[in-house]
Protein backbone atom coordinates (compact mmCIF):
# COMPACT_ATOMS: atom_id res chain seq x y z
CA UNK A 1 0.00 0.00 0.00
CA UNK A 2 1.36 3.40 -0.99
CA UNK A 3 1.61 5.95 1.81
CA UNK A 4 1.58 9.75 1.57
CA UNK A 5 2.17 12.48 4.10
CA UNK A 6 0.04 15.54 3.38
CA UNK A 7 1.13 18.41 5.62
CA UNK A 8 -1.12 21.42 6.01
CA UNK A 9 0.82 24.37 7.39
CA UNK A 10 -0.73 26.75 9.88
CA UNK A 11 -0.56 28.06 13.41
CA UNK A 12 -2.33 26.54 16.39
CA UNK A 13 -4.58 28.62 18.59
CA UNK A 14 -8.07 30.09 18.32
CA UNK A 15 -6.75 33.47 17.14
CA UNK A 16 -5.33 31.86 13.97
CA UNK A 17 -8.16 29.52 12.92
CA UNK A 18 -9.71 31.76 10.25
CA UNK A 19 -6.56 33.54 9.04
CA UNK A 20 -5.13 33.41 5.55
CA UNK A 21 -1.91 31.89 6.91
CA UNK A 22 -3.88 28.83 8.09
CA UNK A 23 -5.17 27.78 4.69
CA UNK A 24 -3.00 24.64 4.91
CA UNK A 25 -4.96 23.50 7.98
CA UNK A 26 -8.27 24.30 6.25
CA UNK A 27 -7.32 22.30 3.15
CA UNK A 28 -6.29 19.14 5.04
CA UNK A 29 -9.45 19.51 7.14
CA UNK A 30 -11.42 19.40 3.85
CA UNK A 31 -9.57 16.26 2.69
CA UNK A 32 -10.35 14.61 6.04
CA UNK A 33 -14.05 15.54 5.68
CA UNK A 34 -14.19 14.30 2.08
CA UNK A 35 -12.52 10.97 2.85
CA UNK A 36 -13.93 10.31 6.32
CA UNK A 37 -10.88 10.95 8.49
CA UNK A 38 -10.91 11.70 12.21
CA UNK A 39 -8.27 13.89 13.83
CA UNK A 40 -6.14 12.49 16.65
CA UNK A 41 -3.70 14.45 18.80
CA UNK A 42 -0.28 12.94 18.21
CA UNK A 43 3.35 13.83 18.73
CA UNK A 44 4.05 17.25 17.16
CA UNK A 45 0.53 17.77 15.81
CA UNK A 46 -2.86 16.40 14.82
CA UNK A 47 -3.10 13.48 12.42
CA UNK A 48 -5.95 11.99 10.39
CA UNK A 49 -5.44 8.80 8.42
CA UNK A 50 -7.60 8.31 5.34
CA UNK A 51 -7.62 5.72 2.58
CA UNK A 52 -8.45 6.11 -1.07
CA UNK A 53 -8.20 3.31 -3.66
CA UNK A 54 -5.39 1.38 -1.98
CA UNK A 55 -3.47 4.44 -0.83
CA UNK A 56 -3.08 5.79 2.68
CA UNK A 57 -2.93 9.52 3.24
CA UNK A 58 -1.61 10.72 6.58
CA UNK A 59 -2.94 14.25 6.97
CA UNK A 60 -0.83 16.28 9.37
CA UNK A 61 -1.41 19.64 11.04
CA UNK A 62 1.82 20.41 12.94
CA UNK A 63 1.39 22.02 16.36
CA UNK A 64 4.89 23.48 16.26
CA UNK A 65 3.75 26.82 14.83
CA UNK A 66 4.58 27.73 11.26
CA UNK A 67 8.23 28.65 11.81
CA UNK A 68 9.12 25.21 13.20
CA UNK A 69 7.09 23.00 10.85
CA UNK A 70 10.15 21.05 9.70
CA UNK A 71 10.44 19.18 13.01
CA UNK A 72 6.97 17.65 12.61
CA UNK A 73 7.48 16.87 8.92
CA UNK A 74 10.78 15.10 9.55
CA UNK A 75 9.43 13.15 12.54
CA UNK A 76 6.40 11.77 10.67
CA UNK A 77 8.38 11.06 7.49
CA UNK A 78 10.81 8.93 9.48
CA UNK A 79 8.21 7.32 11.77
CA UNK A 80 6.03 6.24 8.82
CA UNK A 81 8.93 5.63 6.41
CA UNK A 82 7.52 7.97 3.77
CA UNK A 83 9.84 8.97 0.91
CA UNK A 84 10.33 12.63 0.05
CA UNK A 85 8.41 12.33 -3.23
CA UNK A 86 5.30 11.15 -1.31
CA UNK A 87 5.12 14.26 0.82
CA UNK A 88 2.96 17.23 -0.10
CA UNK A 89 3.28 20.44 1.89
CA UNK A 90 0.20 22.66 1.67
CA UNK A 91 0.72 26.36 2.28
CA UNK A 92 -0.46 29.88 1.56
CA UNK A 93 1.24 32.05 -1.08
CA UNK A 94 1.12 35.83 -1.40
CA UNK A 95 2.47 35.75 -4.95
CA UNK A 96 -0.53 33.93 -6.39
CA UNK A 97 -4.00 35.43 -6.94
CA UNK A 98 -6.64 34.47 -4.37
CA UNK A 99 -7.79 30.89 -4.74
CA UNK A 100 -5.41 29.91 -7.55
CA UNK A 101 -3.58 26.62 -7.00
CA UNK A 102 0.03 25.87 -7.80
CA UNK A 103 1.51 22.40 -7.31
CA UNK A 104 5.24 21.96 -7.84
CA UNK A 105 7.76 19.14 -7.48
CA UNK A 106 10.34 21.36 -5.79
CA UNK A 107 11.33 24.96 -5.40
CA UNK A 108 12.44 27.74 -3.13
CA UNK A 109 10.76 28.75 0.10
CA UNK A 110 9.53 31.95 -1.60
CA UNK A 111 10.01 33.81 1.67
CA UNK A 112 7.55 31.52 3.48
CA UNK A 113 8.81 30.76 7.00
CA UNK A 114 7.17 27.34 7.18
CA UNK A 115 8.82 26.21 3.93
CA UNK A 116 12.09 27.82 5.03
CA UNK A 117 12.14 25.69 8.20
CA UNK A 118 11.16 22.48 6.38
CA UNK A 119 13.96 23.09 3.88
CA UNK A 120 16.46 23.69 6.71
CA UNK A 121 15.43 20.59 8.69
CA UNK A 122 15.24 18.26 5.68
CA UNK A 123 18.28 19.91 4.08
CA UNK A 124 16.42 19.62 0.79
CA UNK A 125 14.15 21.62 -1.51
CA UNK A 126 13.09 18.64 -3.64
CA UNK A 127 9.75 17.89 -2.05
CA UNK A 128 6.31 18.49 -3.59
CA UNK A 129 4.40 21.52 -2.42
CA UNK A 130 0.89 22.80 -2.93
CA UNK A 131 0.54 26.58 -2.81
CA UNK A 132 -2.84 28.22 -2.35
CA UNK A 133 -2.99 31.82 -3.53
CA UNK A 134 -4.01 34.40 -0.94
CA UNK A 135 -3.01 37.35 -3.20
CA UNK A 136 -1.10 40.44 -2.14
CA UNK A 137 -3.92 42.90 -1.58
CA UNK A 138 -2.26 44.82 1.24
CA UNK A 139 -0.56 48.19 1.64
CA UNK A 140 3.20 48.49 2.02
CA UNK A 141 4.28 47.46 5.51
CA UNK A 142 1.00 45.57 6.16
CA UNK A 143 2.06 42.08 5.03
CA UNK A 144 2.03 40.48 8.49
CA UNK A 145 -1.38 41.94 9.35
CA UNK A 146 -2.73 40.76 5.99
CA UNK A 147 -1.38 37.21 6.24
CA UNK A 148 -2.52 36.86 9.85
CA UNK A 149 -5.81 38.58 9.05
CA UNK A 150 -9.11 36.86 8.44
CA UNK A 151 -10.69 36.32 5.03
CA UNK A 152 -12.98 39.08 3.80
CA UNK A 153 -16.64 38.27 3.04
CA UNK A 154 -16.12 37.78 -0.70
CA UNK A 155 -13.17 35.42 -0.08
CA UNK A 156 -15.20 33.44 2.49
CA UNK A 157 -17.94 32.87 -0.11
CA UNK A 158 -15.45 31.61 -2.72
CA UNK A 159 -13.46 29.58 -0.19
CA UNK A 160 -16.05 26.79 -0.02
CA UNK A 161 -15.53 25.82 -3.67
CA UNK A 162 -11.77 26.48 -3.51
CA UNK A 163 -11.39 24.07 -0.57
CA UNK A 164 -13.32 21.37 -2.44
CA UNK A 165 -11.12 21.82 -5.52
CA UNK A 166 -7.99 21.74 -3.34
CA UNK A 167 -9.12 18.45 -1.79
CA UNK A 168 -9.65 16.95 -5.26
CA UNK A 169 -6.16 18.12 -6.30
CA UNK A 170 -4.60 16.37 -3.29
CA UNK A 171 -6.53 13.19 -4.05
CA UNK A 172 -5.25 13.38 -7.63
CA UNK A 173 -1.68 13.75 -6.31
CA UNK A 174 -2.09 10.46 -4.41
CA UNK A 175 -3.98 8.59 -7.15
CA UNK A 176 -2.58 9.90 -10.43
CA UNK A 177 0.79 11.26 -9.37
CA UNK A 178 2.40 14.68 -9.17
CA UNK A 179 2.44 15.40 -12.92
CA UNK A 180 -1.27 14.65 -13.32
CA UNK A 181 -2.12 16.83 -10.34
CA UNK A 182 -0.01 19.69 -11.74
CA UNK A 183 -1.45 19.38 -15.25
CA UNK A 184 -5.03 19.19 -14.03
CA UNK A 185 -5.05 21.76 -11.21
CA UNK A 186 -2.27 24.33 -11.66
CA UNK A 187 -3.75 27.75 -12.24
CA UNK A 188 -7.26 26.51 -11.53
Amino acid sequence: MKKFLIVGLGNIGAEYIHTRHNIGFKIVDQVARDLGGDWQTVKLGSLAEVKIKGRTLLLLKPNTYMNLSGKAVQYWMQKENIPLENILVVTDDLNIPFGALRIKAKGSDGGHNGLKNIQAVLNNTNYPRFRFGISDEFKKGQQVDYVLGEWDEEEKQKLVERLETSSKAIQEFALGGLNNAMNTYNGK
